[in-house]
């Protein structure tokens, strides 16, 4: 575990969640819309429109409970990834094993300042796929942050990233 101290630190964000992506603002209507429907509507029927309302803030819980159980600490070192409230993960790259750092943004993502990072490593926790970070605020200044530490620990272990690419002769 990391025992360095933490450059960034930081959660997927669940208010960027609901204004950066068309689920949060989807969220959001269908919760707005069960309130309005049920004061309008008809004693038999309001109750049915409030569910909806229910079901919109029942969304907002669960991924506000996804975020509250995710954790991103930077180190100089490592990428320190915690996941969980009962049963608990920890899981670490180590920065001079990281081959490339993407981020992709739709329109929305930037005017609600959110970005999904994606990670990809010669590390075991990458091995089936990218460990991808959605709903992260200033994701483009950690990003580059996060590409600044990978060349410092390349260059302090002395490590080169060396693509082997294999083609098949017939």
């Amino acid at each position: 575990m990391a025992t360095e101290p933490a450059l960034d630190t930081f959660r997927p964000s669940t208010l960027g969640w609901l204004k950066g992506t068309l689920a949060g603002w989807a969220t959001v209507l269908l919760f707005v819309a069960g309130i309005i429907l049920s004061l309008m509507g008809t004693a038999n029927l309001g109750m049915y429109w409030l569910l909806l309302s229910i079901a919109a803030l029942g969304i907002f819980v669960w991924r506000w409970l996804e975020n509250f159980a995710s954790k991103y600490l930077v180190t100089e070192e490592r990428l320190v990834i915690r996941k969980g409230i009962i049963a608990k993960s920890v899981d670490e790259i180590e920065l001079y094993r990281i081959k490339d750092v993407r981020i992709n943004f739709s329109i929305i993502n930037q005017i609600a300042g959110i970005g999904t990072l994606s990670i990809s490593s010669s590390d075991e926790t990458t091995r089936d796929g990218d460990l991808v970070i959605r709903d992260v605020e200033r994701a483009q200044a950690r990003r580059e942050e996060l590409r600044r530490l990978v060349d410092t620990a390349r260059q302090k272990r002395r490590v080169r990233e060396i693509d082997m690419v294999h083609e098949d002769i017939p």
